[in-house]
C-alpha cells in the first residue's frame, strides 16, 4: 500500500515554484513578470510561478522517473489499475491513444455509434476498420443507452478477427450497460475491451455508483478527472489492468497526440485530485449523492417535468445503471425544446446546465456542488414549469433511431480514406447520396452524426437541420452555419 497522503508532483511544482532563481527557461512570462496586467488581474501571479517546464526537480511525463512517476503510482493504486498515465491533452487524447495501441491500419474495431468524435479521429489516426453497433434505444425519450452484450457478441461472431471492442461507459446522460458481460465475451476471443470511461471517473470512491470499468474487467479506461473531479479542465488519466495491451504501445502513441510541452498545472492538478479522492471521496461522494437525490426528488414532482431514472420493467441489457449524480430532466411536456429551455434557465435564472437536446436538459452534479446551487437549480425549474410553459411540444421520437439505423450501414470506405481524399464543398442540399469527408456532430455531447466514410442520406440532412433549427450547435465539420459540407471528390488511388 502507498501513502495516499503523498502529493509529491504537487510538492515539488509547489517548491520550485517558490525557488528564487533567474529563469532563463521556457515559458516566455518568466515566472509571471511578463504576462499581462489584464489576466494577472484576473488571475493573480501564483499560478504563473507554477506554470513550469520540465525542470530537473519535475520529471518529464514521456519518461517518468522522478515525482511524475510517483504520482501515477499513487493514482494506479487509487483507481484500481496496474498502470496510470496522465493526460494534459484530455480524454481526447487518451481514446485516441487507445486505439493507436490497439489497431494497425486495416485491421477492425468494435465500437458504438454513439461514441465521442476523439474516437472517430482515433480511428483517421490509425487507419483501422470500424464495425458499429447501434445502441439500444429509448424511443419515447429519444434517447440511446449502451450497446449490448448480444450486439457483441453477434459482432465478433461475424468479425472474429477483430483487435479490439470500445464502448462508452457511462454515456453523457448517466447510463450504464451490462460491462461485466461485454468485457466477458470479448476476452473470450483474447483482445481488450476499451472503455471510454470519460465521465465515470468517480465512480471508484463510492459503492451507490455505478462498478467502475477496470472493476467490471475492461483491460483499459480513460477518465476526464476535470469532468466529475477536482482536477483542471482537460486533466484526464488512462489506467490499464492485466496483459492484453502493451503498456510500451500506449506510452509511444501518447506521444503523438500529447503536447511535448506538457501544462505542470494540469499535471499537479491530477496529483491533488487523486489524493483528495483517495482520502476524502467517499464522504465528498456522500454528500454528492444526497445533492442530487434532493434535486431529483424536487425537480420529479414539478407538474409538466420528469427525470431519468431506471426503467419500470427492470433492468435492460443497455441499461443495467444510473450515475444518480447526472440529472436529465425533460422538459418537453412543458411546450419547450430542452434548447429553449436551457437559453431560458440560464439568462433568466443563473442556472447553466451540461448540455441540451431536443427534449432534455442534462446537469452534472458533482462534488463542487452546494445546497445553494440545488436550490437555485429547483427554483428555476419551477419557475421554468409556471411562467414559460406552452402548448405541448411536437419532436418525432424515433428520429434518433431512424437516423443511426441507416447510417451504421452505410459507411463506404474508411474514416482514413474518406479524411485524406481528395474533397470539395457542396451546397447542403447538392450533397444527398455523396460520401463525407468530415465530422459532422451537435455538441456537446460531441456524438458525430456523419464522419468521413458515410454516406450522406436525407434523413441525417433532416436531423442536422432540426437540431439546428431548435437552437442546436453544429460543430467539428468546416461551415458550421450548415450551409456547406464537405465530401469526397475522388478517393485515393482511384
Amino acid at each position: 500500500m502507498l501513502n495516499q497522503n503523498q502529493t509529491p508532483l504537487l510538492d515539488a511544482l509547489k517548491a520550485n515554484a517558490a525557488r528564487p532563481h533567474a529563469p532563463f527557461y521556457t515559458p516566455g512570462h518568466k515566472k509571471g513578470e511578463g504576462i499581462s496586467q489584464p489576466l494577472t488581474d484576473l488571475l493573480g501571479k501564483a499560478v504563473f510561478r507554477a506554470d513550469l517546464t520540465e525542470l530537473a526537480d519535475l520529471d518529464n511525463l514521456f519518461a517518468p522517473q522522478g515525482v511524475i512517476q510517483e504520482a501515477q503510482q499513487l493514482a494506479a493504486e487509487a483507481f484500481g489499475a496496474s498502470q496510470t498515465w496522465f493526460l494534459v491533452n484530455g480524454s481526447t487524447c487518451g481514446v485516441e491513444a487507445a486505439i493507436l495501441a490497439t489497431c494497425g491500419t486495416g485491421d477492425k474495431i468494435i465500437l458504438p455509434r454513439n461514441v465521442h468524435s476523439s474516437a472517430i479521429a482515433g480511428l483517421i489516426l490509425s487507419g483501422a476498420i470500424p464495425i458499429f453497433l447501434n445502441p439500444e434505444y429509448d424511443p419515447v425519450l429519444d434517447i440511446a443507452h449502451s450497446i449490448t452484450p448480444h450486439a457483441v457478441e453477434s459482432a465478433l461472431q461475424q468479425h472474429p478477427d477483430a483487435k479490439a471492442v470500445l464502448t462508452v461507459y457511462p454515456t453523457y446522460y448517466g447510463v450504464c450497460g451490462n460491462l461485466n458481460a461485454i468485457a466477458h465475451i470479448t476476452h473470450q476471443y483474447n483482445i481488450p475491451l476499451l472503455v471510454d470511461e470519460a465521465h465515470g471517473a468517480h465512480f471508484a470512491f463510492h459503492p451507490e455508483l455505478p462498478t467502475p470499468a477496470l472493476a467490471a474487467g475492461a483491460d483499459l479506461t480513460v477518465q476526464s478527472i476535470h469532468k466529475v473531479l477536482g482536477a483542471m479542465t482537460q486533466a484526464s488519466m488512462l489506467h490499464i489492468q492485466g496483459n492484453r495491451i502493451d503498456s510500451d504501445r500506449i506510452s509511444k502513441a501518447l506521444q503523438l497526440v500529447q503536447s511535448t510541452s506538457p501544462s505542470y498545472l494540469l499535471l499537479a492538478s491530477l496529483d491533488a485530485a487523486r489524493q483528495q479522492m483517495a482520502l476524502q471521496g467517499k464522504m465528498l461522494m456522500s454528500r454528492t449523492l444526497q445533492l442530487a437525490e434532493e434535486a431529483r426528488t424536487r425537480i420529479s414532482e414539478i407538474p409538466g417535468l420528469s427525470v431519468l431514472k431506471m426503467p419500470r420493467l427492470g433492468k435492460s441489457p443497455g441499461f443495467l445503471a444510473l450515475d444518480k449524480t447526472r440529472l436529465t430532466v425533460t422538459v418537453s411536456g412543458l411546450g419547450l425544446t430542452g434548447f429553449e429551455a436551457d437559453e431560458i434557465l440560464d439568462e433568466k435564472f443563473a442556472v447553466t446546465a451540461e448540455f441540451a437536446s431536443l427534449q432534455h436538459l442534462t446537469s452534472i452534479i458533482s462534488l463542487g456542488n452546494t445546497p445553494a446551487d440545488i436550490e437555485q437549480l429547483v427554483q428555476g425549474f419551477t419557475t421554468l414549469a409556471k411562467e414559460y410553459r406552452r402548448t405541448n411540444l411536437t419532436v418525432k421520437s424515433h428520429l434518433w433511431q431512424d437516423l443511426f439505423t441507416t447510417q451504421c450501414h452505410a459507411l463506404c470506405c474508411s474514416p482514413r480514406e474518406a479524411f485524406f481524399a481528395v474533397s470539395e464543398i457542396l451546397p447542403l442540399i447538392q450533397t444527398n447520396k455523396h460520401i463525407c469527408a468530415e465530422i459532422v456532430c451537435p455538441y456537446p455531447p460531441g456524438i458525430p452524426v456523419l464522419m468521413p466514410g458515410e454516406v450522406i442520406t436525407k434523413s441525417v440532412l433532416d436531423y442536422l437541420q432540426q437540431i439546428q433549427a431548435k437552437g442546436g450547435f453544429i460543430s467539428g465539420c468546416n461551415d458550421t452555419s450548415l450551409k456547406t459540407l464537405k465530401v469526397v471528390k475522388k478517393r485515393p488511388n482511384s
